[in-house]
């Protein structure tokens, strides 16, 4: 086979990359480095080492996803939706393992760098990180293929991320903190259950029960709504419990959610669910945005 030209393959491997999903990375280290800003904590090198290690987590899993799915036959050339770069030759599998591999272990040499602020505990949210985002589609026992993704992204992009980026610049953790992680790591959910929804046919045939196939596309709507209500009442609940009603600014975005759920639910080709893909990750992205502004505000 011909190699590419140098840019056609730097666009293939951005490709594998999943931009589109990398908001699930950034937006919990904006939201747990406003909250250390607002409380008196903040370090740029620690937000910036928390930033570049979860980069490179989501990067290393989508690489993982990709090698794993093709190994396990859920890319055929009948999946709707981006080309997956291995499945579609673009990429040798041994070459993706190794990319794989080498941006896992890039990522996790610089989350022990962390350990100087978080100290020694923090290997463990390292190795879980690495171990978690191989076994998400492979190993023995799948996460992706037992319907349990979405725990895991909810736990690891919401709770730990925003968590870890928190504490390692303060050494504790508050309500507040806690609280604002729920939305980010549900948020983070709907972009993995908006691709599962439209992967819902090519997935059963290859055996990847995600949650969409296990309990089909009227319960994937309902949790996808659940989370849009969840996530937009928390900041309600945290203004109630007294902290400044600027934190209120992500419920500017409900409009926005409302139109994603409706797009969800009349969706009817692959292309529709494609760019709502993107779009649950704009959301994500613009919820801890605005979120991070309020917070910012209310401090000034």
């Amino acid at each position: 086979m011909e190699t590419p030209p140098l840019a056609s393959r730097w666009n293939i491997w951005l490709g594998a990359m999943r931009l589109r999903t990398l908001p699930a990375a950034v937006s919990p280290v904006l939201v747990g480095g406003t909250l250390a800003w607002h409380d008196g904590y903040f370090d740029p090198v620690a937000v910036t080492l928390c930033l570049l290690f979860a980069l490179l987590i989501q990067i290393g899993a989508n690489f993982a996803n990709d090698y794993y799915d093709f190994l396990k036959g859920a890319d055929t050339k009948e999946r709707v939706g981006p080309i997956r770069a291995v499945a579609s030759g673009q990429i040798s599998p041994a070459n993706m393992r190794t990319a794989t591999w080498l941006v896992l272990g890039l990522g996790f040499g610089l989350g022990l760098l962390l350990v100087a602020w978080g100290g020694p505990w923090l290997v463990v949210i390292g190795v879980m990180s690495v171990v978690f985002a191989i076994a998400y589609t492979g190993g023995p026992y799948p996460l992706g293929y037992h319907g349990f993704g979405d725990v895991f992204v909810f736990i690891f992009f919401g709770l730990v991320a925003v968590g870890a980026t928190y504490y390692v610049q303060s050494g504790q953790l508050t309500l507040e903190v806690m609280v604002m992680a729920i939305p980010i790591g549900l948020l983070a959910t709907n972009i993995l259950l908006v691709n599962n929804y439209r992967d819902i046919h090519t997935d059963r045939i290859a055996g990847k029960m995600t949650t969409v196939v296990r309990f089909g596309r009227r319960c994937a709507r309902g949790q996808f709504m659940a989370t849009l209500l969840i996530s937009f009442s928390l900041p309600i609940a945290l203004v109630i419990n007294g902290t400044d009603f600027r934190w209120l600014l992500p419920c500017l975005l409900i409009p926005m959610a409302w139109n994603q759920y409706k797009r969800l639910v009349d969706s009817k080709t692959p292309s529709e669910l494609i760019k709502l893909l993107g779009d649950t990750g704009k959301l994500l992205a613009l919820y801890s945005l605005l979120f991070a502004l309020g917070v910012v505000i209310s401090r000034s």
